[in-house]
């Protein structure tokens, strides 16, 4: 199976473009991923919020394809231990979906068609990112759980 994070806007801050390639780089070891991005939003300034996530939602539903299992990256997803989350990884790799996409949103969120073809909702934590950071965050954690799965000695409880 395949693991997509599907970000909305490129990584400015090389710090995390940094981070990022390092993590990606550690779980080719593993499993098939690959970061998958949606241009920002051009010409926003009179939009709403709400014209904002449609917008934006049109263009994250235009990626997911038939059989994709969706997983948004959302504030009031359910929270997991990083051996809580590696069981759930498990489980998803062992699932016949050919890909699972993770999803982080833009600046405002999800719109309500994205909420409803998502199969679930993760948190990352109760706190607030910017969503530069938490891709780094996301990508580590994926790391740390294919270790956590294999035994190996990066994670320590």
């Amino acid at each position: 199976m395949k693991i997509t994070l599907l970000v909305t806007g490129k990584t400015d801050a090389d710090c995390w473009a940094d981070a990022m390639k390092e993590y990606t780089a550690r779980l080719k070891h593993y499993l098939s991923f690959d970061v998958e991005t949606i241009p920002d939003l051009k010409n926003v300034g009179r939009l709403s919020a709400e014209q904002h996530k449609e917008r934006e939602g049109h263009l994250i539903l235009n990626v997911m394809q038939t059989g994709d299992y969706v997983v948004l990256l959302d504030e009031r997803g359910k929270e997991m231990t990083s051996r809580q989350f590696s069981q759930f990884l498990e489980k998803r790799l062992q699932m016949p979906h050919k890909r699972t996409l993770f999803v982080t949103g833009g600046p405002f969120g999800f719109s309500n068609e994205v909420y409803k073809r998502a199969d679930e909702k993760l948190s990352l934590s109760k706190m607030t990112f910017s969503h530069q950071m938490i891709r780094a965050i996301f990508v580590e954690q994926l790391y740390r759980a294919m270790t956590i799965i294999r035994g190996e000695k990066y994670h320590h409880e």
